[in-house]
């Protein structure tokens, strides 16, 4: 054997242990098991009820998801897109609150609003839920643990906050879109989708790129639906749906029981060439 590849495996041997033992000890298990069925579904274990979001400071309004159970769950901020109210994105929202998260779904100041406000509103979302919501909401939300997503613009707005928010466990644009293309200062762990027949936020202009402005220490991953349009997030979607869940569970929970979905078997029986066009990802994690 090189030494090259000696020396590689040995500080794999060494390193991954190491921050594998170091993310399960803080990781919050919440919720079952999960399996490839239950995250295949369009809803997870958790009852969930929803409250609205009216004339909030900062952002335009929305609603709460969040799990009928009581118990600290974090909390996730998810913006639409260009042109496009909070119901575009309502389904991922529920969905992820059924798997023990509580999620705003935001309606922007204005439709037209650029990703740049996007970001900021995004921020102001997780701040009414920690600070405004209702007692039942606040009293289900670890302060500690926040994320944000969103679709198009929002999605670049949710890539914006991640850089200027290191703090954030997680971020999910899908088939984002924004006019800068470097995030090399992101440090919070990112899922890019993108979707190989988007005709609005091209992958070569935009989620691929994205992508590749990502730092090599940062964890990241880019999935490219195949078959798909750039309005793919905006109704249910069984890979958006899978991965999206994992991902936040994986790490808004630092819950190592998602990991096979992202890079282990479980994950590579399901992302074949029928769901993805392409699947890059820093793993392992």
């Amino acid at each position: 054997m090189k030494p090259q590849a000696l020396l590689g495996r040995v500080l794999r041997a060494v390193i991954v242990p190491a921050v594998s033992a170091l993310a399960t000890a803080a990781s919050a298990q919440v919720g079952p098991t999960p399996t490839s069925s239950s995250l295949n579904v369009t809803a997870g274990p958790f009852a969930v009820s929803s409250s609205r979001v009216f004339s909030p400071r900062g952002f335009g309004g929305g609603t709460i998801y969040y799990p009928t159970t009581s118990g600290q769950y974090g909390v996730v901020a998810m913006s639409p897109g260009f042109t496009a109210t909070e119901s575009s994105i309502a389904w991922l929202g529920r969905r992820l609150a059924t798997h023990g998260l509580v999620v705003i779904t935001i309606n922007t100041n204005s439709t037209y609003d650029q990703p740049a406000s996007r970001a900021t509103q995004l921020m102001a979302a997780l701040n009414h839920v920690l600070n405004s919501a209702s007692s039942t909401v606040r009293s289900r939300v670890d302060s500690s643990k926040l994320a944000v997503a969103g679709h198009s613009m929002g999605g670049g707005g949710a890539l914006i906050a991640a850089q200027n928010n290191p703090t954030l466990k997680a971020a999910l644009p899908l088939t984002p879109w924004n006019t800068s293309t470097r995030f090399d200062g992101v440090r919070v762990p990112t899922l890019i989708v993108g979707a190989d027949g988007d005709s609005v936020a091209r992958v070569a202009s935009h989620a691929r790129p994205f992508y590749a402005s990502l730092p090599a220490t940062t964890f990241k991953a880019y999935a490219e639906l195949n078959g798909a349009s750039h309005f793919a997030p905006n109704s249910t979607n069984t890979p958006i749906g899978r991965y999206g869940v994992a991902w936040m569970k994986r790490f808004v929970d630092a819950d190592t029981r998602y990991s096979p979905f992202l890079c282990g078997a479980a994950h590579d029986a399901y992302a074949t060439s029928a769901v993805f066009d392409r699947y890059n990802d820093n793993c392992p994690y």
